[in-house]
């Protein structure tokens, strides 16, 4: 494990990516309930603006309205003021919307490649962890601690199975009930805590029972139908020979690099004896969540690479300091050792991120927030439809050049982003 390599990508991982084909299937409800909006934003967005600056600006205003909410509750136990639900609601629509329709601004304007699809899971990857720390905030959930860290997990947890299950069939698959509606959930929970306070999901129902606990149920439903459809695609087998995984290795090799995050986080949670989760819990799950996402984005590399997954990755020097803190029985306040694991895990996954899309860059000769060329009307050939493969934002499609010419023509009508 090198932790600086001048090239992370080899010429065999980068001539398997640009032949990569994406390949996705959804059945989401609100998808087609939403389209409409969708395709009238795209049809005011500037042809100049580059699919990928969509997916970033997007992911921006994700975070920043989060970090507002943690700023006035970081313990999620105070009450935050009521604008800043609703501005967290705000910051998850125009993320999701803008999530929609980089797709189909990357057809509007002939600019598709395989790095917008790497580039939107990436952006997902980071934005899961925030959307789930914000809801978690908007009902005070840090209230009861082990329950956030629960709720916080399970959606990495869930974001990173889909990934594996794609790793192992060559398919992202999308279910009725998926990223959509689930974000649109956490929408209506953002406007429920802004409408009524934060204090309205601790009220009790018939039995006694907490307005909140529907929000374990729904993680719960959510784990048995993600980790189902996981473990039936294992027993199946992969689309590898002799039913491993698309790069050729065990079906169940993913299980350990994301293991090497939850285990060691909930173990230091238990541990600790200043209780620096559940003082910090906002900064904890952010420290954790940013190394769920660089190990999510090293799987998402390793299926359209079709490469073998490393199992240690210099991200885990983070959670590392807090467990060798400990072990020395707090040589130093965790509170300080943990803000130097955060800064540490950011850090890195930029680090990782921004050279893999460079190299990724170069190889196929494109910009990553610049259309390097005049854009052209939906349809007509650019110069980078032989990297075409398949942008990611596009769902229920296996690729760009499995669409028929009279699809290309009507771009706003495919389905949107994949997320």
């Amino acid at each position: 494990m090198q932790f600086y390599k001048e090239r992370i990508l080899n010429a065999a991982q980068l001539k398997r990516l640009s032949e990569h084909k994406y390949s996705c299937t959804s059945a989401s409800i609100l998808d087609a309930c939403l389209q409409p909006w969708w395709c009238w934003l795209v049809s005011k967005t500037p042809l100049w603006l580059a699919p990928n600056l969509i997916t970033i600006l997007g992911l921006i205003v994700n975070i920043v309205t989060t970090l507002i909410l943690v700023w006035y509750s970081p313990d999620a136990r105070q009450d935050p003021p009521r604008w800043t639900c609703a501005l967290c609601a705000l910051g998850v629509f125009i993320y999701q919307s803008l999530d929609a329709i980089d797709g189909k601004q990357a057809r509007r304007t002939g600019s598709q490649s395989p790095l917008g699809e790497l580039f939107d899971h990436g952006c997902d990857s980071i934005s899961t962890v925030f959307i789930a720390l914000g809801a978690c905030i908007a009902v005070k959930l840090g209230e009861y601690p082990t329950w956030m860290f629960f709720q916080c997990f399970c959606a990495m947890t869930l974001f990173y199975c889909a990934h594996w299950q794609a790793y192992v069939t060559g398919t992202l698959k999308l279910g009725r009930i998926d990223v959509t509606e689930a974000q649109y959930s956490i929408i209506a929970i953002q406007l429920l805590s802004a409408t009524l306070g934060p204090s309205f999901w601790a009220s009790q129902v018939g039995g006694g029972l907490e307005v909140r606990y529907s929000l374990a149920l729904a993680a719960l439903a959510a784990t048995a139908l993600t980790t189902g459809a996981l473990a039936a695609a294992i027993v199946r087998g992969g689309v590898g020979k002799n039913g491993s995984t698309v790069a050729g290795t065990s079906i169940l090799s993913p299980v350990i690099p994301f293991s090497l995050v939850v285990v060691p986080a909930f173990i230091i949670f238990q541990k600790s004896e200043s209780h620096v989760y559940e003082n910090h819990p906002a900064l904890y799950i952010i420290a954790f969540g940013m190394v769920a996402a660089k190990v999510t984005n090293r799987l998402v590399v390793a299926h359209m690479t079709k490469s073998e997954m490393d199992y240690y990755d210099w991200s885990l020097l983070g959670p590392a300091m807090l467990f060798l803190n400990q072990y020395f029985n707090n040589a130093l306040p965790e509170y300080y050792v943990l803000w130097l694991c955060t800064l540490w895990v950011c850090v890195d996954l930029v680090r990782y991120c921004g050279q893999i899309c460079l190299e990724i860059c170069e190889h196929l000769k494109i910009r990553l927030f610049k259309i390097p060329y005049p854009p052209v009307a939906a349809g007509a050939k650019t110069p980078t439809h032989a990297h075409a493969a398949a942008h990611a934002q596009d769902r229920n499609v296996t690729s760009d050049s499995e669409k028929s010419e009279g699809e290309d023509d009507v771009p706003f009508l495919n389905n949107n982003s994949i997320h």
